[in-house]
């Protein structure tokens, strides 16, 4: 049974919705009947993806408003946008992403990486939250991480630092909701595995076979947020939920068992960590 906030007619927001999972959420939310409004950088390929809303959904029931979310008044616009046209929003999908790679000890990339991955999501919560709070209606506000911000893989710094930041902000936001009176919106955390979309292309032209399709993912989504979930932890063609659990578990005992950070990647707990993963000690 789908989420209350699916209903046709609601409205449902998308940043980063012009391209990969944002425009995947968004096509399918409009065949569901839903209104929505995509944000993303002023550009064709904001306008191509409007237009195939349109022509899909019907242009009264979209919206495509260039919003760069590292702009707190640019959300603020998004925001108003939306209540004139549709009068509020349902759903927000705090989706825009950036991974232009990253090192410990070179500045270049890390505020742009933060400011897009982590305040984005965070100024986006804040912008939309108090008035989704008001409307009284059952809402979702769906925040995208990342498996790198909770196994932390070594390779990317900024982007493990960013989608860490979305993990914990999405928690205490969630816990803010459940505790805030009379409000019927929901927090989770969307955790996609390997997905064939722009961001992870890498170059490729065709869809590795380990990758699952933005369509999937979304698929998936929408029923583990409508079963209920917060963490919407996705598998993909190559890695199972069991398989993502274990290096989940791995990674937090390291604090536990008081090993060096990373162990999974030291030389001295590789052969430990492959006979952990075959269920031996």
């Amino acid at each position: 049974m789908a989420h209350p906030a699916f209903l046709p007619s609601n409205v449902a927001v998308i940043t980063g919705g012009a391209s990969g999972i944002g425009f995947a959420a968004a096509r399918r939310f409009a065949r569901m009947g839903l209104k929505v409004a995509i944000a993303d950088l002023a550009g064709e390929k904001l306008e191509t993806a409007r237009a195939t809303l349109a022509t899909e959904a019907g242009s009264e029931n979209v919206l495509a408003v260039a919003t760069d979310v590292t702009n707190v008044p640019e959300l603020e616009h998004l925001r108003e946008a939306v209540d004139a046209k549709f009068g509020g929003a349902d759903i927000l999908m705090n989706n825009a992403g950036i991974q232009p790679g990253s090192s410990v000890f070179d500045a270049k990339n890390w505020d742009s990486i933060l400011a897009v991955n982590l305040f984005g999501i965070i100024r986006g919560s804040q912008v939309f939250g108090p008035s989704m709070i008001k409307r009284q209606k059952p809402g979702l506000i769906i925040n995208t991480g990342s498996k790198q911000g909770i196994t932390t893989p070594p390779g990317d710094p900024a982007y493990n630092v960013s989608k860490s930041g979305v993990k914990t902000f999405t928690e205490a936001l969630e816990h803010e909701l459940r505790n805030t009176k009379d409000c019927h919106v929901t927090a989770h955390l969307f955790i996609p595995g390997f997905v064939y979309t722009p961001l992870a292309a890498g170059g490729r032209t065709e869809k590795p076979a380990g990758a699952w399709t933005a369509e999937q993912t979304v698929d998936f989504m929408l029923e583990r947020v409508s079963a209920g979930d917060f963490y919407i932890l996705c598998p993909d063609n190559d890695v199972t939920r069991a398989l993502d659990e274990k290096r989940i578990f791995w990674a937090a005992h390291d604090m536990i068992e008081n090993r060096p950070p990373l162990s999974r990647w030291h030389p001295d707990y590789q052969e430990k960590f492959a006979a952990f993963l075959k269920g031996s000690d």
